[in-house]
């Protein structure tokens, strides 16, 4: 049968690495919301659109030449024809896509390309690990997993801190604070990830590592009775 498993979670919970390694277990497509926003915010840059103007950026989101991959073991993120994977990585687009994520029009533009990479996904790869903002809610309410990963604020800035920085001593830690913290500040105005909605399974990863975190969730697939086979 079809499988849609939705994960969501505050920055640095492990839903990224988690959902991909997921996808590649259980032969799924997989789809990252957040490179999507990052994807936007990029493209705002480039074309010098101001992120302040809201109705520009959602004329620049409505326009986006976006393609994603969704190939769990080489996923990929296109505008214009550009590959753009490291590119949405850098810090100045980090420190920036707050303001794209806030807004709301921005949000349903985007949310309903979610929906259609969703079901495209389920047509061709029989099913999708879609994970980032929203998608627990309002992207894929009716998914059969939905998940909240979570993880405390010392774990989550140590896996990000050594995600840029390679380390995660008290300068790298330090450094990544303000992007992890107010990034989840400013997204928690128009999104709730901090707290499991009804019929969403939480997973703390706070003290798992990837394997043990992915072991976890598909537990959580494991356990779904629509999904016991005989």
């Amino acid at each position: 049968m079809p499988l849609v498993i939705a994960i969501d979670g505050p920055s640095g919970s492990g839903k990224s690495s988690v959902s991909r390694a997921v996808a590649q277990r259980l032969d799924l497509a997989y789809l990252d919301t957040g490179a999507m926003f990052r994807a936007l915010t990029w493209w705002c840059i480039q074309q010098e659109v101001d992120l302040d103007d809201q109705p520009s950026v959602t004329a620049a989101a409505k326009s986006l030449p976006l393609v994603m991959g969704t190939d769990p073991r080489s996923p990929s993120v296109q505008v214009g024809g550009v590959l753009i994977d490291e590119a949405i990585r850098e810090s100045v687009i980090s420190e920036s896509v707050s303001k794209v994520a806030v807004n709301l029009d921005v949000r349903d533009e985007l949310c309903n390309r979610q929906r259609a990479l969703i079901a495209e996904s389920v047509k061709s790869a029989g099913g999708v690990v879609a994970e980032g903002r929203d998608i627990t809610t309002v992207v894929a309410p009716d998914a059969q997993v939905r998940i909240l990963l979570s993880a405390n604020q010392e774990a989550r800035l140590a896996r990000r801190a050594k995600e840029l920085h390679g380390e995660a001593g008290h300068t790298a830690v330090s450094a990544t604070h303000d992007q992890i913290v107010r990034r989840d500040r400013d997204d928690s105005t128009v999104s709730e990830f901090m707290h499991a909605a009804p019929g969403v399974t939480l997973v703390d990863t706070s003290d798992l590592d990837l394997r043990q975190s992915v072991e976890a969730v598909l537990d959580v697939v494991r356990a779904q009775p629509a999904l016991q086979r005989e």
